[in-house]
């Protein structure tokens, strides 16, 4: 195994919905020579292009069932195949451990990076998104709320909330992804390549990942800055 072998970095990002995983993922891919896979994006691509495995995942979705594991892991190794040369951040893949398993037995992962965010925090940002529903003016209580709780600034009417945004909703999102993944981290955490990265915000929990990145792989972004 050459030098240029060794170099090339196997990585996985992990994180509830809403705690700032898109963020920090296009950040790294900013400063790191990193390829990065979004499952969910590999999926939209081969549903739309109507690909064999597209065509078959769909089925699933329009079922409302979760697409089985050898169905995924069909997907992401084949894209993975194209590649081979580059560094990878794997994002919403693996998903299960079966799915970890499968990925281990083509690829070795030299790190997973967990993103720790408190369940309230992320509670507290997701459900706090009203809608004006005739004008689809959007508010945020934390960032830019109504003038008065609950009511339209313009029109006085009443603001929703959309069934994504609802606490309730919520609360099972974050359940279902805690049931689901708590064995995937585990898994990793015995393999010890587990990174947990802690904080209530994006720009705390940033620096650490940077930091931590850095002793892999060179900045791009600075190489770039420093040539003329």
């Amino acid at each position: 195994m050459g030098l240029a072998g060794r170099a090339l970095l196997r990585a996985v990002i992990m994180g509830p919905p809403g705690s700032g995983k898109g963020t920090v993922s296009s950040r790294i891919v900013k400063h790191f020579a990193l390829k990065h896979l979004s499952s969910g994006d590999l999926l939209r691509d081969n549903m739309n292009k109507g690909t064999e495995i597209g065509v078959l995942a769909k089925t699933f979705i329009d079922q409302g069932k979760l697409i089985p594991d050898d169905v995924m892991t069909r997907l992401a190794l084949h894209e993975l195949k194209n590649l081979a040369q580059y560094s990878w951040l794997l994002d919403g893949f693996p998903r299960t451990v079966p799915q970890a398993e499968a990925l281990d037995k083509v690829y070795q992962i030299d790190t997973v990076i967990d993103l720790n965010v408190p369940f309230e925090t992320i509670k507290q940002r997701l459900t706090s998104r009203w809608i004006h529903p005739s004008s689809g003016r959007v508010y945020n209580i934390e960032f830019n709320p109504p003038r008065k709780i609950g009511i339209d600034d313009i029109t006085g009417e009443p603001l929703i909330q959309r069934e994504d945004d609802k606490p309730e909703t919520v609360t099972k999102r974050l359940k279902a992804y805690e049931a689901q993944t708590k064995l995937v981290l585990e898994y990793y955490r015995k393999k010890g390549v587990l990174e947990t990265f802690s904080g209530t915000e994006t720009n705390i929990i940033w620096p650490q990942v940077y930091a931590f990145l850095q002793t892999k792989l060179p900045d791009i972004s600075q190489k770039e800055a420093m040539t003329p």
